[in-house]
């Protein structure tokens, strides 16, 4: 073989390694980002977790308000990036304790009784005025003395929240909004942030944040601030 030759065969070992090298590290990240992602929604590979859903007032039977189909769908993608299966429970029939499966509960308690439950349980110090006539307060939060009233189209509120049960690591992700298209954007603000919350809070940490749901009606889902953290307020006994 003649120098020639040899550099070349030289230079695809290397250019091999070097591939071969940078495929193992990315592999490596990706695993690493999984199964921090699986340790934040308590989702290992093959296990099972409840979607908890709404039903839409206006509507009869058992029909699904479109929003809260769309976040569905989102959850449903998640779920099955970190390996999972999801069981679909209409809240009215979802008599299961929590804490032995990962659960996501969406909608308000004026749709969900699963999240009136949850709210009285486990979040005491919010509370949300159910009352659909054209009041003031109708569809308010009332979170450590603070009302936060519906502006519909330009300003709503949604609380996405992540709790647990004692002693155990599966938790309970709660996104409840004012109207169905907050529900989405709680949903969608979780799905785009797990990564800042699992950093903030840590990947078994409990958490109630307050959303502001900006021009809905023309930007949709995808407008979302943070209000505050009220895990304090939220806790706290009524």
């Amino acid at each position: 073989m003649n120098d020639g030759a040899l550099n070349i065969a030289l230079g695809l070992v290397s250019s091999l390694i070097s591939a071969a090298g940078g495929w193992l590290f990315r592999t490596y990240l990706w695993r690493r980002q999984l199964r921090r992602k699986q340790k934040f929604f308590g989702l290992s590979n093959g296990s099972e977790c409840l979607l908890v859903v709404n039903q839409d007032p206006s509507a009869p039977g058992r029909s699904v308000q479109r929003y809260d189909a769309f976040a569905l769908l989102e959850l449903s993608a998640l779920i099955k990036e970190c390996g999972a299966r999801a069981e679909i429970v209409v809240h009215d029939v979802a008599r299961l304790g929590f804490g032995t499966r990962t659960e996501f509960c969406v909608g308000g308690p004026g749709s969900n009784r699963r999240t009136e439950a949850h709210l009285r349980s486990l979040l005491p110090g919010v509370e949300v005025n159910t009352d659909h006539e054209n009041i003031p307060d109708g569809l308010a939060f009332t979170i450590g003395g603070q009302a936060y009233r519906i502006s519909k189209g330009v300003a709503e509120y949604a609380l996405l929240a992540r709790l647990t049960a004692p002693e155990s690591d599966r938790p309970v992700f709660l996104a409840a909004g004012q109207r169905g298209i907050n529900n989405q954007a709680a949903i969608r603000y979780l799905a785009r942030h797990h990564v800042q919350l699992a950093r903030q809070y840590g990947s078994d940490g409990v958490f109630c944040l307050l959303l502001k749901v900006l021009s809905s009606d023309q930007y949709g889902p995808d407008m979302v601030e943070v209000v505050a953290d009220v895990t304090v307020e939220a806790t706290a006994p009524r």
